[in-house]
């Protein structure tokens, strides 16, 4: 099984807690956060954004690595939680970091410019 897999398995499970599929609030985490609505979970990934840098902090200083990466999914997860409630999926993430690849980060970023001032007309 890939990771991939495991994505989007996950993606599946988060996409039928939603309260338009059924995702009761009472008998699931996830379809709380999403009944509570995006004020929710955002709160909960800059939680979880600010323990992984905690986390990694603490590497810098011998902390456990292992520490990491369990707040690394915790991130994730509430991101996947966003990305559900705004009709995207984690392959949308997978594809978009694919079409980076071989992109140096100066030209990528260079290039949304240029795409976002097309955009705007300018």
């Amino acid at each position: 099984m890939s990771n991939q897999d495991i994505l989007d398995r996950l993606a599946a499970v988060v996409e039928s807690r939603k309260p338009a599929n059924g995702g009761d609030p009472e008998k699931s985490y996830v379809a709380r956060l999403l009944h509570k609505g995006p004020d929710a979970f955002l709160k909960k990934i800059g939680e979880e954004a600010t323990e992984t840098v905690m986390a990694a902090k603490d590497v810098d200083h011998g902390g456990d690595k292992t520490k990491l990466v369990y707040e690394v999914a915790d991130l994730w997860f509430h991101s996947m939680i966003a990305l559900a409630h705004y009709g995207l999926t984690p392959a949308d993430v997978v594809n978009e970091l694919a079409r980076r690849e071989g992109l140096s980060g100066l030209e990528e970023k260079a290039l949304r410019k240029v795409q976002e001032r097309e955009r705007l007309g300018e």
